[in-house]
C-alpha cells in the first residue's frame, strides 16, 4: 500500500510542477503536512541535500522519501512516479509537435505557463530562506521567529565571493562545497 501510494503523491508533483525542481517544492510540502512522511525542517535539509549532489532536485528528494519510507524498492517507485508524467507528456507532444509546430494555442499556453512556474518558484525560494534564516520558538506557537544569523552571514558571504572578481571563475560546486563545511564546523 505505501508502494501505491509513494508512486501516486509523487506522480501527482511531476504531474503538475511545471518548470523544474524548484516548483516541487510546494508540492513537496503539502506533501510532508498531508502524509507525515516528512517535516518542513526535514524538506529543508533534503533540499540542502538535493542541490548539493548531483542530478535533479525533483528526482534526489523523490528517491530519497521513497527510501526513507520503503527501502530501495520505494526509492525507484517514487522516483519513477515523480518522472512519469514527463515521459508520458514528452511521448504525447512529440507525436504530434509537427502538426502543432506553429499553434497560436499552444504559444498561448506557454505563454500562461511560465508565469505560473516562475511564481511557483518565487514562493518555494522564499519559503526556504524563511525556515534557513529563522527559526521558530519551540516553547511558545505564537512566539516570533528569531533570525539566524550565522546563516545570514553564511549567505551574504557566499554571495559576495561570487560577485567578487577573483573568485567569479570558481565553480558553483567550490562554494557548495565551502558552505557545507561551514556548515559541519560551526553547526548551525
Amino acid at each position: 500500500m505505501i508502494l501505491l501510494r509513494l508512486f501516486y503523491e509523487f506522480f501527482k508533483t511531476g504531474l503538475f510542477s511545471v518548470g523544474g525542481g524548484m516548483a516541487t517544492i510546494p508540492f513537496l510540502q503539502h506533501m510532508g503536512e498531508t502524509t507525515g512522511w516528512f517535516t518542513n525542517q526535514d524538506l529543508t535539509t533534503m533540499i540542502a541535500v538535493s542541490e548539493s549532489t548531483p542530478g535533479p532536485l525533483g528526482v534526489n528528494m523523490a528517491t530519497y522519501v521513497g527510501y526513507h519510507c520503503a527501502g530501495i524498492v520505494g526509492a525507484v517507485v517514487a522516483t519513477l512516479g515523480l518522472v512519469a508524467p514527463s515521459i508520458l507528456v514528452i511521448l504525447i507532444i512529440a507525436k504530434f509537435l509537427q502538426k502543432f509546430r506553429h499553434s497560436k494555442v499552444v504559444e498561448a499556453v506557454f505563454s500562461g505557463l511560465r508565469p505560473a512556474s516562475t511564481a511557483l518558484i518565487v514562493v518555494a525560494g522564499l519559503s526556504v530562506a524563511f525556515s534557513v534564516f529563522f527559526t521558530a520558538d519551540n516553547t511558545s506557537p505564537d512566539s516570533f521567529p528569531a533570525v539566524c544569523w550565522p546563516a545570514v552571514a553564511l549567505a551574504v558571504a557566499v554571495f559576495v565571493c561570487m560577485k567578487w572578481t577573483p573568485l567569479k571563475k570558481l565553480h558553483p560546486i567550490c562554494f557548495i562545497a565551502a558552505a557545507a563545511a561551514v556548515g559541519v564546523i560551526f553547526r548551525f
